[in-house]
């Protein structure tokens, strides 16, 4: 018979939770200049009492003056009362703060400069701002509407264009298209010699060459097709060569087997050569050429610069692109006045404590990155000397130790940082990370070991690369004892293609 009772127990125990500032505070420290810059652009539009600190600007600056006059309306819209409260509230404000509102903060103030002809910061920014690129679906369709094609077989291109992929690749046969559109509207009435022959006009009405090509193999091809229609009489370029060895031997070209080439086709080493550098004129996605990828700028954190009067690296932030920000002396002013009524006092005291906290944190993101780049700085003083063969191992918790902070702190003011130092643009990370102790006893880390590799096969004799056993040997008469494997791992790290395929014929 199961019996079935309750009881109450105590148990004692710790548990720590994040608050939300603190939660802030660690995402800012993460940030990267330019993300920090959004973030305080963010907070600038949503937070009536953070400000930017125009005294401290190097220059003047346009302030967002429409900002402000709707942050007033909020303050006064943000309470439950009623309309005749909201005015008379917004009447005692005009008459306590009369001469703010009839300086910089008036709109009659804006007004005026507009219709003076003053430029307006705010319209220019936007109108710098580039305006997005069509996408390939978009700029092919655009092209294929200018084709000298009848309805049935423009119909069936607008279905073939719809399956390119990124790289402007057919990404499914004819037949698959056939079985997935057939039902559809748009493909009533074709079958799949309609799609055949709109795919033949497709490669020549659309630019580049080589779009909505089935394989790789053919998208090579049709570009070669293309650039003998285009070559002149007297052009000599073994096009034909090319041709061949793309449709016969594209197996042998990738795995580098040179020597096999010459003997099937005839051709001397001189004539393969000639023709796989011509390769270097076809694109393997040509569908990239008509859709540039939106790279993103590197801007670094941290400028490291060398002092030769003092013989030591000097490293400061380059916070150029954050604003001096302050909380809004009228906002808090208003805050502790007490013609306003309570739930406004208290709007204005969030906003006011949320700008104070936001300050705080950007504050103690430089001091936080500023140390932790001054310790990179002393641990790592040969790199900057001598190259990155002298990275030294520098784990984070050695780092987070010296400094009296959590190894949590390290990780995240390192993440996404970039460090410019007279040896190039850096990610400030590569100065974090563990490594090995060669025969001499010295500490190398496995960045510094990554550089010694790629030292070794730069110089290697091409016509006789070095295999990964012969690169690990290498290593060890350097006193750099590691296995094949890591070797194997390392050099795939760096993008360096086995031996095989380094042979120089």
């Amino acid at each position: 018979m199961m019996r079935f009772d309750t009881s109450q127990q105590m148990k004692l125990g710790q548990q720590m939770k994040l608050s939300p500032r603190m939660i802030q505070s660690m995402e800012i420290l993460q940030m990267p200049i330019l993300a920090l810059q959004e973030r305080i652009d963010q907070e600038l539009e949503t937070n009536i009492a953070l400000e930017v600190n125009e005294e401290q600007a190097a220059g003047p600056t346009e302030t967002d003056r429409d900002r402000d006059i709707e942050s007033q309306e909020m303050v006064v819209g943000d309470t439950t009362h009623d309309g005749a409260d909201d005015f008379a509230r917004l009447d005692s404000m005009e008459k306590t703060y009369r001469e703010a509102f009839d300086n910089e903060y008036s709109s009659g103030s804006l007004s005026s400069s507009r219709l003076s002809g003053e430029r307006d910061a705010k319209m220019d920014a936007m109108a710098s701002i580039r305006a997005r690129g069509e996408r390939l679906s978009e700029q092919v369709l655009h092209q294929w509407t200018f084709a000298e094609v009848d309805e049935e077989i423009g119909r069936a291109g607008r279905i073939i264009l719809e399956y390119l992929n990124d790289d402007g690749l057919l990404e499914a046969d004819l037949e698959t298209i056939l079985e997935q559109r057939g039902g559809s509207e748009e493909a009533r009435g074709l079958d799949l010699d309609s799609f055949q022959e709109a795919l033949t006009a497709i490669h020549h009405w659309i630019e580049p060459a080589g779009l909505a090509a089935r394989s790789i193999k053919e998208c090579l091809l049709l570009q070669v097709d293309a650039l003998e229609r285009a070559k002149d009489a007297e052009e000599s370029e073994p096009w034909e060569d090319v041709r061949r060895l793309i449709d016969g031997h594209m197996d042998d070209l990738v795995q580098n087997r040179l020597p096999r080439i010459v003997q099937e086709t005839g051709l001397d080493m001189d004539r393969v050569r000639e023709a796989m550098n011509l390769m270097h004129r076809l694109d393997l996605a040509p569908g990239k050429r008509l859709v540039s990828e939106d790279v993103k700028p590197i801007l670094p954190d941290v400028i490291v610069e060398y002092d030769e009067e003092n013989d030591a690296y000097i490293a400061a932030l380059c916070d150029g692109v954050i604003p001096p920000l302050r909380v809004s002396p009228r906002y808090e002013e208003m805050s502790k006045d007490k013609e306003f009524d309570k739930e406004t006092r208290e709007f204005l005291g969030r906003s006011v404590g949320n700008a104070r906290w936001i300050i705080e944190s950007i504050n103690q993101r430089k001091n936080s990155l500023l140390r932790v780049v001054n310790v990179v700085l002393t641990r790592q003083r040969e790199y900057f000397d001598i190259g990155p063969q002298q990275l030294k191992p520098l784990p984070m918790v050695e780092v987070a130790d010296q400094l009296g902070i959590h190894v949590a702190t390290v990780s995240r003011a390192v993440a996404d940082k970039w460090m410019q130092t007279p040896r190039g643009i850096v990610p400030l990370r590569r100065f974090f990370s563990g490594g090995t102790e060669t025969a001499t006893g010295e500490n190398m880390s496995w960045e510094a070991v990554k550089a010694v590799l790629q030292e070794i096969v730069a110089a290697e004799d091409k016509s006789h690369p070095l295999s990964d056993e012969a690169i690990a040997a290498e290593l060890k008469e350097r006193g750099i004892d590691i296995a094949r494997r890591t070797v194997v791992k390392y050099r795939q790290q760096l993008g360096i293609p086995p031996g095989r395929l380094r042979k120089q014929y």
